[in-house]
């Protein structure tokens, strides 16, 4: 059992309430089983304890904010790997860039790379990520199961999409021949890694979504047949839509139709289903997102990196699409810090929308119970409840970089990264005092070193 005192609490719940000193208590079960302002009332630590005081390890939490754990609804934790290349492209030619390395992937290399991306969300503030991982080399190993591991050495609540891409260059797509996947076997191998790894429960630690990765990289029949194989296993739905005016283009001229119209036509609209960007929306897909509770993914400082333009994420909101936010690839977006994108994405708002586009408070229920809907775990995530799983983070606030800012949540997302003092993942330490307790982070940076070396330095004879 876990109790912090002397913090300042935003809960993020519906009413959104906040204690300007409050507590917070962790029951063994990994639960909250109190939140509310002062101090711990001593009645109900005598009960939750039994009358034994020592079963209680109490955290000071004084110069301190707790909120929930942030949510990373996009990313691609290979890319840690390969970051600092094709600085100046656009997404087209990012990728075009970028395929041929990452077709040199194994297991050994996505591991190095998932482990050291994750121990830094963790440093961010992030206790849930997905990750969608769409590119299996022909001999690459067992790419799904290497980052499921890293998950684990980390003790993040994970969401693995296992992505997949059946359309190459040959065919009309963007991806080189050498890292797609045949139609079938990619369906297949999608089926065994539900088998293999999805746990539906509750309290779990991993959940796997389907994932196509694009629709310049994905047959019609791919999404389809995804999307069906999905709902008859009762798994979610994710993948890249409206990224790109080039993505418009090619949709366009494919198609005939937005790609909004197009993720519709094949069944992939729905409230089981979250669209990584949604950066190129007209009115009329923000309202069909709208009305079948379609998620998106925001991706601020990636959609930045790669000049892709900035999505209407108030309009968004204002349509009742569940936002959430998402860090994206670490070679779109080399910072991969969870806690700065909350200022990103409220920079973003107010550059379309002016300066009371979006609050603070907005913008960090993007970051926790926004995500938390757009993975369908809102019940048990995404804000400071009793009852629900203790995925907290809790900022530290009084240095230096936040002095004289009087109000927390605004000194959490509109001044410098903030210090994690501790987070817990259902109530286990994951960061205390601003250091990875799960993994060595020195080993982590060697591991992903190593990895982009591999990568970068070593080209296999077919493409030599």
């Amino acid at each position: 059992m876990l109790a912090i005192s002397g913090a300042a609490i935003a809960t993020v719940d519906a009413a959104g309430t906040e204690h300007r000193t409050g507590h917070l208590v962790v029951g063994d079960d990994g639960r909250i089983a109190a939140v509310g302002p002062g101090d711990v009332p001593a009645d109900l630590l005598a009960r939750l304890t039994g009358g034994d005081p020592d079963r209680v390890r109490r955290i000071d939490g004084t110069g301190c904010l707790a909120t929930p754990g942030l949510v990373n609804t996009h990313h691609h934790l290979y890319q840690w790997a390969t970051r600092g290349l094709a600085q100046s492209d656009d997404l087209f030619g990012w990728l075009t860039t970028l395929y041929p390395i990452w077709s040199r992937i194994d297991a050994d290399t996505v591991h190095a790379a998932a482990a050291a991306n994750l121990g830094w969300l963790a440093l961010s503030g992030c206790t849930t990520s997905t990750d969608h991982h769409y590119v299996f080399p022909h001999d690459g190993g067992d790419l799904f199961a290497a980052e499921v591991a890293a998950a684990a050495r980390i003790g993040l609540r994970f969401h693995p999409c296992r992505g997949s891409m059946d359309l190459g260059r040959s065919a009309g797509g963007l991806p080189p021949d050498s890292v797609v996947e045949d139609t079938d076997a990619a369906l297949a191998a999608t089926e065994a890694a539900i088998d293999r790894w999805h746990d539906p429960s509750p309290e779990s630690m991993l959940r796997v979504a389907v994932a196509p990765c694009s629709p310049f990289s994905v047959t019609p029949r791919l999404m389809r047949e995804s999307a069906e194989l999905a709902r008859r296993r009762g798994v979610r739905l994710h993948t890249h839509l409206a990224e790109t005016v080039e993505e418009e283009q090619y949709c366009q001229a494919t198609h005939g139709c937005t790609p909004v119209q197009y993720a519709d036509d094949l069944g992939w609209l729905g409230d089981d289903v979250w669209l990584a960007h949604g950066v190129h929306l007209d009115d009329a897909a923000v309202a069909r997102l709208g009305a079948t509770g379609t998620g998106v993914a925001h991706c601020p400082s990636s959609n930045a990196r790669l000049g892709a333009g900035t999505a209407r994420v108030t309009d968004l909101l204002a349509a009742g699409v569940p936002v959430g936010l998402g860090v994206d690839g670490a070679a779109s977006q080399e910072a991969g810090h969870l806690g700065e994108e909350l200022r990103q994405a409220l920079y973003a708002a107010r550059l379309r929308g002016g300066p009371a586009a979006m609050t603070a408070r907005d913008a960090l229920a993007l970051g926790t119970i926004g995500g938390a809907r757009c993975l369908g775990r809102d019940a048990d995530i995404g804000s400071l409840q009793v009852g629900k799983l203790a995925d907290v983070a809790l900022w530290r606030l009084d240095g230096l970089g936040h002095a004289g800012i009087d109000d927390p949540v605004a000194a959490l997302v509109l001044g410098p990264p903030a210090p994690v003092e501790l987070l817990l993942v259902g109530g286990r330490p994951v960061v205390e005092s601003a250091e990875l307790r799960t993994a060595d982070a020195a080993d982590l940076a060697a591991g992903a070193a190593h990895a982009h070396r591999v990568l970068t330095t070593t080209a296999r004879p077919e493409q030599e």
